[in-house]
């Protein structure tokens, strides 16, 4: 049974039933922030005339956003596809609802990816992992594009399921409270391998992880040398579950407080954001729109302290055997910010040892 909806500046149609991936179209509610996020990324890059591609497109929504909420020298072409004819039926639907033009295809992804000229802006949006299309969507990529990856498979990116981390991700993950971060990273790695196999370097520009899903915004650079330097930046991350401190190593064997730490990786240990497009997006944001204003301004201050880590206060004070003090007059410390990825968790220069110090005296 279909439903008329609302969406930004767009009407259309989509299942009324449960979220499910037996269903051929599906609308899922949550996923309106990650479509207000790649608007509202795409509005504040410099480039135009993009040959945009939404690869997986379900409804079609995003795409009918991009081209009525887009300004219009900002498409050259857009291009629609799905592999399940009734989807496409009603992207068509959906799409002459909005008076929106727009190039539509019913094929197998990969397929349709190999056999374009390539796109400046690739969408990857599926339901569970992207991993089936990352290397024709890498290969399809142009040079200075950007690729667009959603994983919904966060069971095993957060460590519930290492053995199918590994096999996914080539990564080990962990689950602790930091299992949304090391995810994200372990799931940036993965790409950037992908890429790296054609001298094209994935940095990222802009991620986040919210509620079931990760997402993570990636510019291309072809460059060996660009390649060679991200690679580099792919390493473990440490944990000693006694002091509580963290470390960034090329190995994932280290000791502290006599034992070895626990770890995840290898993973990104490189920026999760660019500062400048955030500074662009935060001029052109929508002050009408809370749940993207809240995480832009979060990403904002944590995006400033530059390590790819952060600390729980819960777990700082229970180590401490205190009660939590406000989380404020915790991050006077100063070079400190709250993350994102936990509303008990912040992101600080400052090293385990200082913070501890300073919690102590609270």
């Amino acid at each position: 049974m279909l439903k008329k909806l609302q969406e930004g500046s767009c009407s259309f149609y989509a299942s009324a039933g449960k979220i499910s991936k037996e269903l051929p179209v599906f609308y899922n509610p949550d996923m309106k922030l990650n479509r207000d996020v790649s608007i509202l990324l795409l509005k504040s890059i410099p480039d135009k005339d993009l040959r945009i591609l939404d690869l997986l497109a379900g409804s079609g929504i995003r795409s009918a956003r991009f081209v009525k909420e887009l300004p219009a020298s900002k498409i050259k072409d857009i291009v629609v596809n799905d592999k399940s004819s009734e989807a496409v039926k009603l992207i068509r639907k959906n799409l002459k609802l909005n008076k929106v033009n727009a190039k539509v295809f019913n094929r197998d992804a990969n397929e349709l990816l190999i056999q374009s000229s390539g796109f400046d802006y690739i969408d990857v949006d599926p339901f569970g992992s992207p991993n089936p299309f990352l290397d024709c969507a890498a290969k399809r990529l142009s040079r200075k594009g950007i690729l667009a990856v959603t994983a919904t498979d966060t069971s095993a990116l957060c460590g519930s399921f290492i053995l199918a981390c590994k096999r996914k991700y080539w990564a080990a993950p962990v689950r602790n409270y930091m299992m949304h971060e090391t995810g994200i990273r372990i799931l940036i790695r993965k790409v950037q391998l992908i890429g790296a196999q054609y001298d094209k370097a994935l940095e990222p520009v802009f991620s986040h992880s919210t509620r079931h899903y990760m997402r993570v915004y990636f510019r291309c650079a072809k460059s060996k040398t660009a390649v060679d330097k991200m690679i580099s930046k792919h390493k473990y991350l440490l944990f000693c579950n006694k002091c509580l401190d963290i470390s960034v190593h090329p190995q994932n064997r280290k000791i502290c407080c006599k034992k070895s730490m626990a770890w995840a990786g290898p993973l990104w240990t490189g920026n999760l954001w660019d500062r400048r497009l955030i500074l662009s997006m935060l001029k052109r944001l929508d002050r009408d729109n809370p749940a993207l204003l809240n995480l832009l301004s979060t990403i904002n201050t944590e995006s400033k302290i530059g390590v790819p880590y952060f600390f729980s206060i819960p777990l700082i004070c229970r180590n401490l055997k205190k009660s939590c003090p406000k989380k404020e007059e915790i991050l006077k410390i100063g070079k400190t910010a709250q993350t994102h990825f936990a509303l008990d968790g912040i992101r600080s220069k400052k090293d385990i040892k200082k913070l501890k110090k300073f919690i102590q005296a609270l």
